[in-house]
């Protein structure tokens, strides 16, 4: 069971975190306590490989916590290996067309709905015993596919990724979408907060959940007032060094 798409499909808000820098073995603890609902492990920028991640989904399904992979590209081997290292979910960066969402989906899926290789008695489904057809079933029930919309091509395809059957998020990419737009950081731009508003309107039209990553309070509720459902807190290193900052900066400070 994943209560994280369960919460997506019926439409209420889950919160999490996105983790880069801290493959610690406390970390997903330390998320659980804070209260997120999932822990999106980043392979896309950091580096990262299954070794470390394999351990780090253990952790958070122990807990009860969903554990999420960003992984690098829109290529089959990436995705079906994180779902038998143990992941409950894939991100997918720089989706471009349905035609491409179709793909991911059918990498989560196994035969004759898509074309994900069998394996059971593995990290995925707890080494355990069972109907392999009923492990199928639960399997595509609960995992969560996610699909970046970050550049102008899948901003203009935006309603027809969302169409796809098997898409659960649409994740608004917003650093690439405002480069692949042009205007770099720009994040008060008109074609960016046009942006910001269809897909919202994609995913509420086609059943799904747009998801955010948000760096500060102030973000997590105004992109939650856009109708946003699924809010990350991120970046995990940026969050530590702000923090730590704030602490340092206020003991130089001259005492009154």
């Amino acid at each position: 069971m994943n209560t994280l798409k369960q919460k997506l499909a019926a439409g209420k808000p889950a919160f999490g975190s996105m983790v880069f820098e801290f493959f610690t073995p406390g970390i997903a603890r330390i998320c659980a306590n804070a209260g997120a609902e999932f822990v999106m492990y980043c392979m896309e920028h950091t580096g990262t490989g299954y070794e470390t991640l394999k351990p780090q989904f253990a952790l958070c399904r122990a807990l009860g916590v969903a554990p999420l992979v960003r992984i690098p590209t829109t290529e089959y081997h990436f995705a079906a290996r994180a779902l038998d290292a143990g992941a409950l979910g894939i991100m997918v960066p720089l989706v471009d067309t349905a035609e491409q969402a179709e793909s991911i989906v059918s990498f989560t899926r196994y035969p004759p709905k898509g074309r994900r290789g069998a394996a059971f008695g593995f990290a995925h489904d707890d080494y355990q015993a069972g109907d392999v057809i009923d492990k199928m079933k639960a399997i595509h029930e609960r995992t969560v596919v996610i699909c970046m919309i970050e550049t102008r091509a899948g901003l203009d395809n935006v309603e027809a990724i969302a169409a796809v059957d098997g898409v659960d998020v649409l994740w608004l990419g917003h650093f690439d979408l405002t480069n692949f737009l042009g205007i770099p950081g720009e994040f008060s731009h008109p074609a960016y907060r046009d942006a910001v508003k269809r897909i919202v309107q994609a995913a509420t039209k086609h059943g799904k959940s747009a998801g955010y990553m948000a760096a500060t309070a102030e973000l997590g509720r105004e992109y939650l007032g856009h109708g946003y459902r699924m809010i990350a807190t991120g970046t995990d290193q940026g969050l530590l060094q702000q923090t730590t900052a704030a602490l340092i900066g206020s003991w130089k400070k001259p005492s009154a």
